[in-house]
């Protein structure tokens, strides 16, 4: 919020070009292997390639506004391009759970989640919001952004990009010692 309101503050006292941008889940293959999505297309691909046999899971109700990051990183430029600085939310206005993230990443290799997802109650979130949803509206009518990859091209290119990383010798030799680590 800080950093929302100083751009602001700055673009109000001393003229500053300067936008503010609340952009919601923004994902791809680059993303940290910490948060979900890539924990999810990691380990699918893991399991995929042998190295795994599950996947442990908190809950699976959650849901979550989840986009591509290009298409974040298109409307951020177009923020910029703008005569006018202004604020703006970047989202998709969808939401998906993350056990539609599981379906998804497991479908696309031919593997059934329920097979190899197991709840871990240690991994549960107890002040977790359930649902988060962003509304890009003046996005969409200022700069003319829609997202332009959907939720389900980016998972399956999420868990394509791990199966080919995991895939290269260096990888699988890394793999195996952490594993038998």
């Amino acid at each position: 919020m800080f950093a929302h309101h100083i751009t602001i503050n700055y673009r109000e006292s001393y003229g500053t070009f300067a936008c503010s941008c609340i952009a919601f889940n923004h994902e791809s293959p680059r993303r940290a292997p910490e948060f979900v999505t890539r924990k999810v297309s990691r380990q699918v691909a893991r399991i995929k390639l042998g190295l795994a046999d599950k996947l442990k899971m908190g809950s699976l109700d959650g849901q979550r506004d989840w986009g591509f990051a290009g298409d974040y990183v298109r409307a951020m430029w177009l923020m910029l391009q703008q005569p006018t600085p202004e604020d703006f939310v970047i989202a998709t206005g969808v939401t998906h759970s993350i056990k539609q993230l599981l379906e998804i990443a497991f479908s696309h290799v031919g593997l059934d989640w329920q097979k190899h997802v197991e709840i871990d109650p240690a991994l549960l979130r107890p002040t977790e919001d359930n649902l988060l949803t962003g509304d890009a509206s003046k996005a969409n009518k200022i700069l003319g952004w829609k997202p332009t990859v959907t939720f389900e091209q980016m998972v399956r290119m999420m868990v394509d990009s791990d199966l080919s990383l995991l895939s290269k010798p260096a990888a699988l030799a890394a793999e195996t010692f952490i594993a038998g680590d």
